[in-house]
């Protein structure tokens, strides 16, 4: 399996928990599509206390996984935007 470029996207983008619209992430995402998975290597700031929760509603925002053998998170469909 190939792994995910070291070097990273320029571009950041926010993440925001859809229901209270609290900031998750500030990430380095590539490409222009929707947000599936969060290689944890690429989070630039982490607003969360707990892993995969919101800090201010408490819901489950995603799963912790290993995508092409690296750490990342994937994300529940609809309990997460981006801006």
């Amino acid at each position: 399996m190939v792994k995910p470029n070291a070097k990273g996207p320029k571009r950041t983008v926010d993440i925001f928990c859809a229901k209270c619209k609290t900031q998750l992430f500030k990430y380095r995402k590539g490409g222009k599509g929707a947000l599936v998975k969060c290689f944890k290597e690429r989070i630039v700031d982490d607003y969360t206390t707990t892993p995969c929760e919101c800090p201010q509603c408490g819901i489950t925002f995603a799963r912790e996984t290993l995508v092409r053998g690296t750490p990342a998170y994937k994300m529940v469909g609809g309990k997460v935007t981006m801006k």
